[in-house]
């Protein structure tokens, strides 16, 4: 067993750390990651006769997912017309990153004044875990990054005893993804210099030394580093058409 696998068994599972129970809840992960990736852009029209196959399931299991999917706000209904991708914009981006750093700069907070032993233990093995993954440099597995991400930022917060906090903020973080990935895509993290180990490292610190004020800058600055790096992205191409790569089908 690797040393990241060992270490991610000592942190706090993540909602999609068990395999999926029903086939709407397979089909709604595999839709998900796929808008989440860019394999379905913003704007594609999503047609169930099609897709009901491209995912192998039926087309009332698939309509089940797509309204789950609507949920989370990443498909979006057109009457009788169907679904489509969301679309991305840099307004959206703005308010997605203003409202997840109201959110989760406070729940790290609290997390800070409530967590306990067991918390600071979870938090070192989700942090360690997320190092190693780091640590690759440009051969890091960047779906085995993005897991590790994720539970150290859910680590980050669990102290914090708010279900809409926890519910609201995997949807953002979802949406963030989805944006991270937009600007990998399009090379846009080249107009930074960006450390982020040294992020994560910074707040870690600041969060394991019960510093909250610290750690909640330092949270804030990393959350709003990937719309700085594709709002400057757009404004040097094109402007905004730059960022949303719409579908037109």
């Amino acid at each position: 067993m690797s040393a990241v696998v060992a270490l991610a068994e000592h942190a706090a599972p993540g909602p999609d750390a068990e395999a999926p129970r029903t086939l709407v809840e397979r089909a709604y992960r595999a839709l998900r990651q796929d808008i989440i990736r860019g394999h379905l852009r913003p704007g594609e029209r999503l047609r169930v006769e099609h897709l009901k196959d491209v995912y192998g399931v039926g087309a009332g299991t698939l309509r089940e997912a797509l309204a789950l999917l609507l949920s989370d706000a990443l498909v979006t209904a057109e009457g009788q017309r169907g679904y489509r991708v969301s679309p991305i914009s840099l307004n959206d981006l703005r308010d997605l990153t203003d409202t997840r750093v109201m959110l989760e700069t406070e729940a790290l907070r609290q997390s800070i004044r409530r967590g306990d032993a067991a918390w600071e233990q979870r938090l070192v093995a989700a942090f360690e875990a997320l190092s190693h993954a780091e640590r690759a440099g440009r051969d890091m597995d960047p779906v085995l990054w993005e897991g590790f991400n994720k539970r150290f930022h859910e680590v980050l917060i669990s102290a914090h005893d708010s279900e809409w906090t926890h519910h609201l903020l995997g949807v953002l973080y979802r949406h963030g993804e989805r944006y991270r990935q937009v600007a990998i895509r399009m090379g846009a993290a080249r107009f930074f210099e960006r450390d982020v180990h040294a992020e994560h490292e910074a707040i870690y610190k600041a969060a394991l030394a019960r510093q909250e004020a610290r750690a909640a800058l330092a949270l804030e600055a990393h959350i709003r580093l990937t719309c700085d790096v594709l709002t400057r992205h757009a404004a040097e191409n094109s402007g905004p058409s730059a960022l949303t790569g719409q579908a037109q089908s």
